[in-house]
Parts: structure tokens; C-alpha cells; sequence
């Protein structure tokens, strides 16, 4: 028997990958180095013909109808650059190799490089949707050679989850465009899931809300123009009690966040790329901060802050809190796809930015009910510089943006922190001022490192330095 495709990688992942693929009615071959995972899988896959694990990479190659299609599931980095090696002496010219891992984007580039040159396509897709979505339908963002991707796409079209009767995959641009569009799509994931814990804590420290409550408003908002994945977890998470102690689960659960990476690669590409995305740095070193815990508890002896006192009207300032998390969340997309605008540029990806909202609409972690007005403003000027200065996104701004302010004022003023909801207002209270303090910034540069600067009374590009001292 000749398989359709073979998944090389048989954690939860890559299991229910091809589970799904099989779903679809495809033939599956799949290999995994750890011996045990093979196992599981074989058990996993038990009564379906058309599924089977190989004891070796060159048995499983073997199996493949030709061109071969072989799909990677291995954590990124140094394990994708040694299956690649082990897989190159039993592919062939025309064979597409996809990688379905969180890889960096150049990473992506340059390993399509390498592999263009022996006539393989190449493919690196971002997978997003978890365990469950691998399963089900995950929103899937590949990228590398069309002409390999088209190979590939009923396949992939087939196992995407639907919106609409739509395929919440399609290609995203040549090289490591996929990985890249994944990488941000993490990025706005950190924003977000910063933002809501920020609500959470404003609403525990500043309201007295137990778990039960604030689960009642997040299953509330999510019936709103909020509606999203995450806010729908959110609720279901503060829903859960633990069965050991009859204790709300998020309420024993460590205060320290962790990270695989993709997040902290979209702040440092954004400072490589001189675009602002404040809200997600803000929500990389909330985490980062939370990691520090011991020396959190040792300064917490030390250090002293407001006392609090709680909120007079809480009806009305949960309202006001609803619609700053809600105009948050929207600077974050914003700053997500600003950097992809930029990227596309710089990388020569040419990104639709309309399909990748498309994408979005479905599967993955960031998928909202907002994205379909995304969609609709990328549609009608595909050169938006940003999203906030588009309908209905400018006037959602200047509505709401006083609650933001509101109460980000209160949550400082009671010592709760809100990095992420502070860096929110900054990045509207910046992008609306016709003119900021970097004149002086400019001054001080120049004063010290002869720098020059420009001057608003002559033309752009020519340049000045002042003697400071006389």
C-alpha cells in the first residue's frame, strides 16, 4: 500500500494531525524516534487501515506515493534541522516537506533555501488550535513555494476548520511568510491573554470578585462584541473546581507564566523592524515578571504601595471595564498587523491581509467575532497603514478610549497593575498626537552626539546640528 502522506513527530500533536487527516480520507504513514510514542500511536490508530507506523524514516519514505508528501511535527530549532538531515537521502526532486512546528520564520527561509537547490518544496505552516484543533480543524497558515503548497492544499484544505463553509487555511506567501504570520498571530495570543488576567486582577482586587463571579461576566461579555475563544476559556476556566480542595482552580494555581519563544520573537523582529507593538511587549514582560516570583514575595516585604479601597458604582465601572478590555484587544490587533505590514514589505511576502483575518476567523486561538469588520476594512483599502483609523474600529476608539483611560487611572491610583491595558492607552494616546516630544528628544542627541535633527520650517531630509555651547 502507497500512503497519501506521512507525519514524522507522534506526540499528541502530530497523533491527532493524522487523525484528522485520515478523517478526511487519506492513507497515513508516520514515524517517530521515541519508540514509546510510536506505540501510542499504533494504539491510537487501532481499526484503521489506512494508517500504519514505520520502524525507520527510510521505511516510512518508502511507503509514499510519489510526489512524496511528508509533514513534520518536532519542536522548533535544532530537532527540525536533524529530521531534515535524515530525511534528505530518501527524498527525491519534486517531494514537499512541510513543517508544522512553531519555527522562526528565518529559520523557515533558510532552510527552503537548502532544499530549493535539491528540487524539494518546502513548506513552513503555522498550525494554530492546540490538541483540539489538531483533531477537529486547526486554522492552518502555510507558506513557501505556490507551486509545492498547491500540492499539498487538498490535504490541508481538508482537514481546516470551516467558518462559513470557508477552509481556514490558504497561502500566505513565499518563504517563511506562514511561520512569520504564526509568529505574530502568538504575539496578539500574548496581548490578549495579558489583557483579559489584567480584567481578572482589576476585578479581584479592586471589586472583591470571587471565581463564580467574575466566570458569570466573561460568559456575559462573550455574548457580546467580545464574543472570542478566549474570552469563552476564560470563563471556563474560573468555572473549574478543584476536586481535591472544593477550591476554584485558578485560585491554586502557581502565579508564574511561561513561554515557548514565538511571542518573545515577535517583540524582538518588531524592534528589528521600527514598528510599535506595545501592548504585546508589555504582556512579554508581564510574564517575564511573573517568573521572578521569589524575588515578587521578598520585595512585597519591602516595597510599599496604595492601600486600596475599592470602587464606588460597580455595575458601571465593570461596564467601563468591559469596554477598555474590549478597545485593548483592538490596539492588538492593530499592532499585529501593523508588523506584518512592515514585515511584508522587508521580506518581499506580499501578505493579503484580509484572508489572514480570513484565516483567523476559525480554528485558532485568536479567532473573534472582530474579525470579520477586519476583514471588511482590509477589503476596502488593502493599504491601511492601521486599523485604527479605519470604520468602525476610529469610532469604537473615540468612544471608548475615556474608559480606557478611566480605568487604567483607577488601577494605578490602587496600586493594581496593568501593564498591558497602560500600554494599550499609550499606544492610542501616540498614534493620535500631531506632535510628540522627540523634538526635544532630538535636541538632547544632538546636544551630545552631534546627530543631528530636522526642522519643521524647512524641507524633510535636510539636516541640522546647533553649537549647544557657547
Amino acid at each position: 500500500m502507497k500512503y497519501d502522506i506521512a507525519v514524522v513527530g507522534l506526540g499528541v500533536m502530530g497523533q491527532n494531525l493524522a487523525l484528522n487527516i485520515e478523517s478526511r480520507g487519506f492513507s497515513v504513514a508516520g514515524f517517530d524516534l521515541d519508540a514509546e510514542k510510536a506505540k501510542a500511536s499504533e494504539k491510537k490508530w487501532a481499526g484503521k487501515g489506512k494508517m500504519a507506523t514505520f520502524p525507520s524514516l527510510a521505511e516510512m519514505v518508502a511507503s509514499l506515493s510519489e510526489p512524496r508528501k511528508i509533514l513534520m511535527m518536532v519542536p522548533a530549532g535544532k530537532p527540525v534541522d536533524a529530521v531534515i538531515h535524515d530525511l534528505k537521502p530518501h527524498m527525491a526532486k519534486g517531494d514537499v516537506l512541510i513543517d508544522g512546528g512553531n519555527s522562526f520564520f528565518q529559520d523557515t527561509d533558510r532552510r527552503g533555501k537548502e532544499l530549493e537547490a535539491l528540487g524539494i518544496g518546502y513548506i513552513g505552516s503555522g498550525v494554530s488550535g492546540g490538541e483540539e484543533g489538531a483533531l477537529l480543524g486547526p486554522a492552518l497558515m502555510p507558506g513557501g513555494p505556490e507551486d509545492a503548497y498547491r500540492i499539498v492544499e487538498p490535504i490541508l484544505t481538508s482537514i481546516a476548520a470551516k467558518v462559513d463553509g470557508e477552509a481556514c487555511s490558504g497561502y500566505i506567501g513565499r518563504g517563511g511568510a506562514g511561520h512569520y504570520v504564526k509568529m505574530v498571530h502568538n504575539g496578539i495570543e500574548y496581548g490578549i491573554m495579558e489583557l483579559i488576567s489584567e480584567a481578572y486582577d482589576i476585578m479581584k482586587s479592586l471589586l472583591g470578585m470571587d471565581a463564580a463571579a467574575m466566570q458569570r461576566v466573561f460568559a456575559q461579555w462573550n455574548q457580546g462584541p467580545m464574543n472570542s475563544y478566549l474570552i469563552e476559556i476564560t470563563a471556563d476556566v474560573l468555572a473549574k473546581t478543584d476536586p481535591e480542595t472544593g477550591k476554584p482552580v485558578v485560585d491554586i494555581i502557581l502565579d508564574t507564566a511561561g513561554q515557548k519563544g514565538t511571542g518573545k520573537w515577535a517583540s524582538q523582529n518588531a524592534l528589528d523592524l521600527g514598528v510599535s507593538i506595545p501592548t504585546i511587549n508589555a504582556a512579554l514582560e508581564g510574564r517575564i515578571l511573573s517568573a521572578i516570583r521569589a524575588e515578587r514575595l521578598d520585595a512585597a516585604k519591602i516595597l510599599t504601595g496604595p492601600s486600596g479601597g475599592g470602587v464606588d458604582g460597580r455595575e458601571s465601572f465593570l461596564q467601563a471595564l468591559h469596554d477598555a478590555l474590549r478597545l485593548s484587544i483592538l490596539t492588538c490587533y492593530a499592532q499585529g498587523f501593523a508588523l506584518m505590514r512592515e514585515a511584508s514589505k522587508e521580506y518581499s511576502y506580499s501578505l493579503d491581509f484580509e484572508e489572514i483575518a480570513r484565516i483567523w476567523k476559525g480554528g485558532c486561538i485568536i479567532r473573534a467575532r472582530v474579525l470579520d469588520a477586519m476583514r471588511t476594512a482590509f477589503r476596502a483599502n488593502p493599504a491601511l497603514p492601521n486599523l485604527l483609523v479605519a470604520e468602525p474600529f476610529a469610532a469604537i476608539s473615540n468612544e471608548l478610549n475615556g474608559k480606557l483611560r478611566a480605568v487604567v487611572s483607577k488601577a494605578v491610583g490602587q496600586g493594581v497593575p496593568c501593564l498591558a491595558l497602560a500600554s494599550s492607552l499609550g499606544y492610542i494616546d501616540c498614534y493620535r498626537r500631531e506632535r510628540m516630544p522627540a523634538n526635544l528628544l532630538q535636541g538632547l542627541r544632538d546636544y551630545f552626539g552631534a546627530h543631528k535633527y530636522e526642522r519643521l520650517d524647512k524641507p524633510r531630509g535636510q539636516f541640522f546640528h546647533t553649537e549647544w555651547i557657547e
